[in-house]
């Protein structure tokens, strides 16, 4: 029995202040494109998770 947080969404980074409000997920606010694919991508690597793209200036790191 395989027992433990499987699916999670670990961290939001974005560009767009106003897109995410609140809640209990880290947020990376940063300051352009590139900057934002290279913090989300760091964080997958360290967390062995997957990047996902909102299509909204937002980035979710997501562990499956």
């Amino acid at each position: 029995m395989d027992i433990g947080i499987k699916d999670a969404i670990l961290a939001i980074v974005t560009t767009n202040k106003d897109a995410v409000e609140g809640g209990s997920v880290p947020v990376f606010y940063v300051n352009n494109r590139e900057e934002m694919e290279h913090t989300a991508l760091m964080i997958a690597k360290v967390t062995l998770a997957m990047i996902h793209d909102l299509d909204n200036d937002c980035f979710i790191i997501v562990k499956h």
